[in-house]
């Protein structure tokens, strides 16, 4: 198993919220969240709760090769549950969530779930791409975030429209017409995409953050071939590099609305030939 792994900080020097690890045959990755701005109702934080739940999950879906990786999941968010249930406030409306990708080879075939906008990329051996990503947070959000993308990134008017729109997008998470993200509450896992695809048909997994999509979900710069192919000529670091340069050439955002001028980045890229 020859995996390359590279993640960035949205800032240099802020803490790192996205979280990636591999075991043989097996690599997961999650996206941190919190509500920008505000206390988390956890003393540990989002970066703790993203880490901690990847760590348990690799755990589980390496321990128990039998059991469905949406079942490793539930379990896993139990667990982390368990943890901090007793001294943080985990009805809180900006308790820490996160997206998750997990994946597991055996018996011949790649198990994956995908929980949240982290997108999975399957590349087959002829070069074709096929993205599995959880699309209902960004549904939701395009019906609030007209007045945000308005307005120039960064600036106070944008900071307080973001502000709103996350509170708006709290008050429909994991819940039915709204979308759905790991948190408190096993029940989470059971409305994640989850399939199974042949190894054999499989050149190469790839598990990307939102922060490491932008060329292609938010710039529209490359399809996601194109992206393979940033992976294959430069690797992970290469890739993010060359979002941070296209970021850095729109600081405002008013070529590309966005929430964050930067974000977390993080790509696991896997070759299977």
């Amino acid at each position: 198993m020859n995996v390359a792994l590279a993640s960035v900080p949205a800032e240099p020097g802020q803490q790192n919220e996205d979280f990636a690890a591999v075991a043989p045959g097996a690599a997961v990755l999650l996206d941190g969240a919190g509500v920008a701005g505000a206390q988390t109702g956890c003393i540990h934080g989002v970066a703790w709760f993203s880490s901690t739940l990847g760590g348990l999950l690799l755990g589980s879906i390496t321990a128990h090769p039998a059991q469905p990786l949406a079942d490793c999941l539930a379990d896993s968010i139990r667990g982390v549950r368990s943890l901090h249930e007793d001294t943080c406030d985990l009805t809180y409306r900006a308790s820490p969530t996160s997206t998750v990708i997990a994946v597991r080879a055996g018996a011949g075939a790649l198990e994956y779930l995908v929980l949240g906008d982290s997108t999975l990329l399957l590349t087959s051996g002829e070069g074709e791409t096929t993205a599995v990503t959880d699309r209902r947070l960004d549904q939701v959000g395009k019906r609030l975030r007209g007045p945000l993308d308005a307005l120039p990134t960064g600036s106070p008017e944008h900071a307080a429209a973001l502000a709103e729109y996350r509170d708006a997008l709290t008050g429909l998470r994991n819940r039915p017409g709204g979308f759905w993200i790991a948190g408190p509450d096993p029940l989470a896992a059971e409305h994640a995409l989850a399939g199974t695809v042949p190894l054999e048909s499989l050149a190469s997994v790839t598990l990307l953050s939102d922060g490491a999509t932008r060329l292609v979900d938010k710039f529209a710069l490359v399809d996601w071939r194109g992206l393979l192919a940033v992976l294959d000529s430069t690797g992970p670091d290469g890739l993010l590099r060359r979002v941070r340069d296209v970021e850095g050439d729109d600081p405002d955002g008013r070529r590309w609305p966005r929430g964050k001028a930067h974000d977390d980045a993080t790509v696991v890229h896997w070759p299977l030939s």
